[in-house]
This record gives C-alpha cells, sequence and structure tokens, in this order.
C-alpha cells in the first residue's frame, strides 16, 4: 500500500532545480543529498496525429535514456540513506539500466538480472556503468522468479516492488500538470507492462485533486501488447483477480510482463480515472513506431504502443481529437539499434 498524501501546490516546487527534485516537497521522506544526474523535466511536445494535436511527452530524455530514472532517483537516494550498500534489480532492460546507472553514482554496487533475449543496447549500458549482468533463459517472469529467489541474499530493490519507487514516477504527473499550465489533461496513454507509470500518475494526479489543485483526474489507458495483455484480460472480467495468460513474444519487449506484481493496484487506478486498457497488434505497433520515426520521434518499439492505442481510441471515438491528450513516450529508440534495424530490413 502507497500512503495517501495532501500533495503540494505550485508554490511548493523548486523552480531554481532543474530535476524532478523541484517537487522534493511532495515525497514522504525529505532525501538530505539526492543521487540526481538532472532526470525530469523532459519536453512535452505538441504534434499532429491524425486529426488530433496529442501531446508527447519525451521521457527517453532522462540520463539513461527512459521514463525508469524518474523511480530510480528516488528509490536508490532513499535506499543509500538508510544503509543500503549492494542491490538486486530485474528487468527487461531499462530498469536496470536505469539502477544501475544511479546505484554507481551513489556508491553502491548493484546485480541485474535480466532475459537472455534483452537488446544489446540495455545490457551493454547496464555493463557500462560497472554492475553485474545475468542472462537468465525463458521469459521476463523466469527473469523475476530468479530475482525473488535470489533476494534471500541482497537486498531486493525491485522497481515493480519497492514503494519509493513508485514515489518518484508519480513526478511524473506533477510535471505534466506544470507543464500544462497547472491544470490536468483529459487523457493520458501509457504502455504498460508491470504499471508503475499508471501508478505514478494515478498517485500524483490524486494527491493534486485532494489539494484542491486540479478539478478532476485524467483518464488513464493502460496500453498493452495483444501478445501480452494480462493486465487487460484481467479488466475485461470485471474484477482483480489476475487471469492466466499465454505470453507471446512481443517487440514491446518493455511490457512483456505476464503477471505484474501490482495487478489489483493498477486496475484499481485505471477505474478510478475513467480510464480503460488497451491492447494493440504487432502490426499496429510496428506501422504506429514507423511513423513516429517519420516525424522525428526515434522511440523504442514498446514507446510506439502508446500511439498505435491512440489512433484506435480516436476511430472509436473514446478520445476526441478536441480533448488534451499525452502520450508517454517511455524508451528512446537507441536502447533498440538491433531490433529497428531488423525492422526497416524487413520493411524495405
Amino acid at each position: 500500500m502507497i500512503t495517501a498524501l495532501p500533495g503540494i501546490g505550485r508554490d511548493d516546487i523548486e523552480t531554481t532545480r532543474r530535476s524532478l527534485w523541484r517537487y522534493s516537497a511532495a515525497l514522504p521522506v525529505q532525501v538530505k543529498m539526492p543521487i540526481s544526474l538532472g532526470e525530469g523535466v523532459t519536453p512535452l511536445v505538441e504534434l499532429a496525429w491524425r486529426d488530433a494535436r496529442p501531446h508527447f511527452k519525451l521521457e527517453w530524455f532522462a540520463p539513461t535514456g527512459s521514463f525508469k530514472d524518474r523511480g530510480a532517483t528516488v528509490m536508490i537516494s532513499t535506499l543509500r540513506e538508510q544503509g543500503i550498500d549492494r542491490v538486486l534489480e530485474d528487468s527487461s532492460g531499462n530498469g536496470g539500466a536505469a539502477i544501475a546507472a544511479y546505484a554507481t553514482a551513489a556508491g553502491m554496487r548493484a546485480k541485474i538480472l535480466v532475459p537472455g533475449y534483452t537488446q544489446p543496447g540495455k545490457t551493454v549500458q547496464i555493463r557500462a556503468h560497472g554492475a553485474e549482468v545475468e542472462l537468465i533463459p525463458g521469459t521476463r517472469q523466469d527473469t523475476a522468479d530468479a530475482a525473488e529467489r535470489q533476494a534471500a541474499d541482497v537486498f531486493y530493490a525491485s522497481h515493480n516492488w519497492q514503494a519509493f519507487f513508485l514515489q518518484g514516477t508519480k513526478t511524473l504527473a506533477y510535471e505534466l500538470w506544470e507543464d500544462l499550465g497547472f491544470r490536468a489533461p483529459d487523457n493520458i496513454l501509457i504502455p504498460t507492462g508491470a504499471g508503475s507509470n499508471v501508478l505514478g500518475c494515478d498517485i500524483g494526479f490524486c494527491e493534486l485533486l485532494r489539494r484542491g489543485e486540479i478539478r478532476g483526474l485524467p483518464r488513464l489507458f493502460a496500453v498493452q501488447p495483444e501478445n501480452c495483455a494480462p493486465l487487460h484480460a484481467t479488466f475485461l472480467t470485471g474484477g482483480s483477480d489476475l487471469v492466466a495468460i499465454e505470453a507471446k513474444p512481443t517487440i514491446a519487449e518493455g511490457t512483456s510482463i505476464a503477471k505484474p506484481a501490482r495487478t489489483r493496484e493498477v486496475l484499481a487506478a485505471v477505474r478510478r480515472s475513467g480510464g480503460t486498457t488497451v491492447t494493440v497488434s504487432e502490426s499496429e505497433i510496428v506501422t504506429a513506431h514507423g511513423e513516429l520515426a517519420q516525424m522525428g520521434l526515434y522511440v523504442e518499439p514498446t514507446s510506439a504502443s502508446g500511439v498505435a492505442a491512440l489512433s484506435k481510441l480516436l476511430d472509436a471515438g473514446v478520445i476526441r481529437s478536441a480533448e488534451t491528450t499525452v502520450i508517454i513516450l517511455t524508451g528512446s529508440g537507441l536502447k533498440a539499434t538491433q531490433r529497428i534495424g531488423e525492422l526497416i530490413g524487413r520493411l524495405s
């Protein structure tokens, strides 16, 4: 459980700090010496898409190239102040890179478990930061299971479990609120695996609503690939008990999680916002990825799923073109150079 906090107002923002630590007053514990690499304060760009003009949140401008830096800076900073000097993490790549970077910046050791199929652009980055990397055969879930077994011997700093990681991701909500002139958007589309960005937006916007800074919550749309969509399958039942699925390989590897650790919390957040879950096919992701690249936005394929979902939701009339809609572009295309090269080769 994440304890409900009162939130902060615009006067509580430390505007001289060019990082997400400008919202430090919103955190439950004040960190004396944050481990910061300048994360947060990412661009929000309004561009044409179909007959709409959504806002694209370029989270790959983070120091390690993905949104995971938001949670990593707060979690690692807090753990270091508590005396933790070595951490274990399991990841499909981006989370591992973030934990590796912030751990080394904090003078901590890190071991990162990743699936054997993880893109070299991510594993090389993790190793470059000095972390130990172990490739786990099988699925993303096999990697999570291996981490839980190894957690008996080292502190498990899982970005899917640690509450302080979510305290970092909630700064995305505060930042969008500030970006949009201190108002909430109507809709936020989020590529979703374990759901940390869904939970972060829920926590942050609920705090802003509680504080009286916004009039209502934005609708949260959790986007999953059809090949691995356990949250969507569960959402359709109307319940919260995870529905077992047969996960298939997906180009959106960052969201390939068959058993999300916080299923109940993620679905509660989506329902509370009035949003829904959405699935997109592999071909829809590939098409959206190519269209984004032609617009100048070079993202990893996982990020493109959010834009693919926007097209479906606009066509269905669920989202209207006049509404203020934000798509979270979670990671850099440079992290998936080999995979993107294969896509271009198939399409050429």
